[in-house]
């Protein structure tokens, strides 16, 4: 059963992120077990269960994240991540491209959210031609979003607009990525049980919208002019 995150899981990752090489990390890797690995999988464990009871029809299964990057996409950065996060999504090969709800500890944050980070472009077409068509529904959900004061929208936007459906649309409309996230401080809940019902509760505040992106590839593809 999760109890909380402790003051050495925030320590162990800024640790990390300053001394982020092979020796350091083999050295203390008991410490990142104890302090990191182990309550994310135990909070992860305890969530799991209560999204799928509540969803069985969206049939999510867990993924959590390796502490280790990988060795393709250094690019410079030391061999392991200074965050460890995991997801509910449906399975599929292509992971980035299924859009999924997420939890994530960081040195300075943790945040939660429901989003998707490789959408295809005839994807992001065919928001847009629903947008087009008929944007009360999407409109509605949006308001209700920002009604709850937690989420914000996130993700890379085109470079030239696609288009402007008013304010409230816009980002949608012009998003590369969809991504509704919040980031806390590392305070109050972080260190208790009652984060599990906090993330819980904010993933399930977000199910109209996962399920708005789960229906989007099923349109017919938008037809050129």
């Amino acid at each position: 059963m999760f109890q909380g995150f402790t003051q050495g899981t925030i320590d162990f990752l800024w640790a990390l992120r300053f001394n982020n090489e092979r020796t350091w990390f083999q050295a203390h890797k008991e410490e990142f077990t104890a302090l990191v690995d182990r309550p994310t999988r135990e909070l992860a464990g305890q969530l799991t269960p209560e999204m799928t009871g509540s969803f069985p029809e969206l049939g999510l299964e867990l993924k959590v994240s390796r502490i280790y990057r990988d060795a393709r996409r250094l690019f410079g950065r030391g061999p392991y991540k200074d965050h460890l996060w995991f997801s509910l999504r449906k399975p599929g090969e292509h992971d980035g491209s299924i859009p999924c709800f997420w939890f994530e500890v960081a040195p300075d944050h943790y945040g939660y959210g429901m989003g998707c980070w490789e959408m295809a472009p005839v994807t992001m077409a065919k928001l847009r031609a629903r947008i087009d068509r008929d944007p009360e529904p999407l409109e509605k959900l949006v308001r209700e979003v920002e009604a709850r004061g937690e989420f914000r929208m996130d993700g890379r936007t085109y470079q030239r607009p696609k288009g402007d459906p008013g304010p409230l649309l816009w980002s949608w409309y012009n998003s590369r990525q969809i991504s509704l996230t919040c980031e806390h401080s590392c305070e109050g809940p972080f260190f208790g049980p009652e984060l599990a019902g906090q993330v819980l509760e904010g993933w399930k505040s977000l199910e109209p919208a996962y399920r708005f992106l789960c229906s989007l590839p099923g349109d017919p593809a938008p037809q050129k002019m």
